[in-house]
């Protein structure tokens, strides 16, 4: 018996596409076991704290991705 291995490396863009989607699907699927660190946490207690104080300083969605298409062009 032959055994032939695939590198992730010979995947086409596609097929990585898909590897790397069903990779993100699989670690949403048990968010209680990804590891979020102290001062992860503490990052988003201050963002949040700003933008609780601040309610301007937030961005609409619609803004946000008129940031990032003007910025990548798409």
């Amino acid at each position: 018996m032959t055994l032939n291995t695939v590198s992730i490396f010979d995947l086409s863009p596609p097929e990585k596409l898909q590897l790397v989607e069903d990779l993100w699907d699989d670690l949403a699927a048990t968010p209680s076991e990804i590891p979020l660190y102290d001062w992860q946490k503490e990052e988003l207690a201050r963002r949040k704290a700003n933008l609780m104080n601040n309610p301007a300083s937030g961005l609409s969605w619609g803004d946000v991705k008129r940031r990032v298409r003007s910025r990548y062009g798409r």
